[in-house]
């Protein structure tokens, strides 16, 4: 989460999405120290750098590679730049015992039976509130969780592990999603300490799904899957040159996910490309019997999202430009994106400027109500799941356990979500219920749809967000501007897709759909990045380079 747009020269006031984007005392400070001239430890050339699911497919039905080999590289790839050096990048926060194991009992199932599907022997990487019920840890980055092991995998774990799948290992996060403290760092949790940017190690890997971002653009996985209440799924993609994908809520089944809002809440893919999103969605979309809100997927989820990608998916499409609040808080970054809009324009996309979202800046305020209210809710009924004695089971014993290890739990900011969210009552109560009434109505019908029935639009396009801002503990994020929100709070769809680079720092945009329309805005995305191709992979440099020019990526990237 993070800060959002002010009026140019203003100060930008704390949003909903300060609040969700945002090991020892020891370790933790370890982890935040940043030398002034350090350099990562050399690490050897990666074979499989920017590789597809595709190419990886193709590797291992030609016999050129297998599943184990491929998990034994992205396992070097790890341990040559996620823990090593003066800068660690701490992405991953715990790997998987079991990986390589599972991955020959794959390979021997390819050789008799033959590949189950697109993803047999790929290597996923999960974000750690994503329930394993195996021999790794669950604990949404925050020590009162380590040991408590959840009774059964997730549901979208069931459906990867079906899929042949191999789950490589657990990334880390800020801690509790970032519901925890309104002056959070990014990327920081007790359990795995901070997460850096391998774009600059200066800077904030934004968003909750900081690790699954950062790991994934260093190429520690094909692909990983993150979470969204809002911004925490397309922040940490934009901020690492990386397709993000936030699917209507209900498509994605969020049983075994340690939540925040059952409102709001999903998993989704992050990735290098658009063909990898929707090779990964058509995994993870399904309804599961254990969330009530995917039975109204039934009949709108596809069995294969890749069939909707089109290179000339521009054509003819209606895209609308919501300038007022989501444009003018960061020059370079609309400069980007105007650029992107014209390469759309070229490729015969109709564009629809200004298209502003109605009552888009009434909607702050109840849905911060609504997130306090149901972070209580069904953050109980996720401990209520676990082994008695082996972790708090309220709110309130996880506010005074956090008081009784402050040194490693609370050295930098605190936890006044967790009072806020303590002080309210059920879901029955007036305010909440009148909260979630405005959420719907102001972000719905007088907004997303109010828009789009208006111009007829296929989708909307806005900056994700401006270049991410420094790591800084004391202070905690600092963020200029975003475009999350809409989309968020309706519970709809969006996908960010690299725009370029200012200062050889990742910028994204977004395209923004109607509720189910992921299978245009895949389309769409795909068509523009293909058409763009701005992706270029990290460098780990200690800082941004301020000598090169604003929309450049710097030299070609050999890690």
């Amino acid at each position: 989460m993070k800060k959002t747009a002010a009026a140019p020269g203003s100060s930008a006031g704390l949003s909903r999405r300060t609040l969700l984007r945002g090991t020892a005392a020891a370790t933790a400070l370890a982890s935040l120290e940043v030398p002034a001239h350090a350099a990562p430890t050399p690490a050897r050339p990666f074979e499989l750098a920017e590789a597809t699911v595709v190419d990886l497919q193709a590797a291992m039905k030609a016999g050129e590679l297998t599943a184990q080999g491929l998990a034994e590289r992205y396992l070097a790839r790890i341990a040559d730049w996620d823990s090593c050096g003066r800068l660690p990048l701490r992405s991953v926060i715990e790997l998987n015992p079991d990986a390589l194991a599972t991955a020959a009992a794959l390979d021997q199932e390819r050789r008799e039976k033959g590949a189950r599907g697109p993803l047999h022997g790929i290597p996923v990487l999960l974000k750690d509130n994503i329930a394993t019920a195996d021999r790794m840890q669950t604990t949404a980055g925050s020590l009162a969780l380590v040991g408590a092991r959840p009774p059964r995998d997730a549901f979208i774990v069931e459906r990867l592990r079906a899929a042949g799948a191999v789950i490589l290992g657990k990334t880390n996060l800020s801690e509790w999603a970032n519901f925890r403290s309104t002056r959070s760092a990014s990327g920081w949790s007790a359990r795995g300490g901070q997460t850096r940017n391998p774009y600059a190690l200066d800077r904030t890997p934004s968003g909750s799904s900081s690790g699954a971002g950062a790991a994934t653009a260093a190429n520690f996985c094909a692909v990983s899957v993150g979470t969204e209440t809002d911004g925490s799924i397309v922040s940490p993609a934009a901020a690492s040159a990386l397709v993000g994908l936030k699917p209507t809520v209900g498509l994605v089944s969020r049983s075994g996910i340690i939540p925040i809002s059952h409102s709001q809440d999903t998993a989704g893919p992050m990735t290098r490309t658009v063909a990898d999103a929707a090779a990964l969605l058509s995994v993870l979309a399904g309804v599961d019997p254990s969330d009530a809100a995917t039975a109204v997927s039934r009949g709108k989820a596809h069995a294969d999202y890749t069939r909707f990608l089109d290179v000339d998916g521009l054509k003819g499409a209606r895209i609308g430009v919501p300038r007022e609040r989501f444009f003018g808080y960061h020059p370079a970054t609309d400069a980007l994106v105007d650029e992107a809009l014209a390469l759309m324009k070229s490729h015969g996309a109709i564009l629809v400027d200004p298209a502003p979202i109605p009552a888009v800046a009434q909607v702050d305020a109840p849905e911060l109500e609504v997130l306090l209210y149901e972070f209580k809710a069904g953050l109980e009924a996720y401990l209520a799941t676990l082994e008695e004695g082996m972790a708090p089971r309220t709110l309130a014993e996880l506010i005074r356990y956090n008081e009784a290890h402050a040194p490693s739990e609370l050295p930098y900011f605190g936890q006044e979500l967790f009072h806020m969210a303590q002080a309210k009552g059920p879901l029955t109560d007036r305010a909440y219920l009148k909260a979630l009434q405005a959420c719907r109505r102001l972000s719905r019908a007088q907004g997303l749809d109010a828009v789009m029935k208006k111009h007829k639009l296929d989708a909307l396009v806005a900056p994700t967000q401006a270049p991410v801002g420094l790591i800084d503990p004391i202070n905690g994020d600092h963020w200029l501007g975003g475009s999350s929100t809409p989309a968020a709070v309706s519970g709809y769809p969006s996908i960010t897709v690299p725009a370029g680079f200012v200062y050889g720092l990742p910028v994204g945009l977004s395209f923004i759909g109607a509720a189910w329309s992921e299978p245009i805005l895949l389309k769409l995305a795909h068509a523009y990045e293909q058409a763009s191709k701005h992706r270029r992979p990290p460098t780990f440099p200690e800082t941004a380079d301020l000598r090169v020019p604003a929309g450049s990526g710097g030299p070609p990237a050999k890690p």
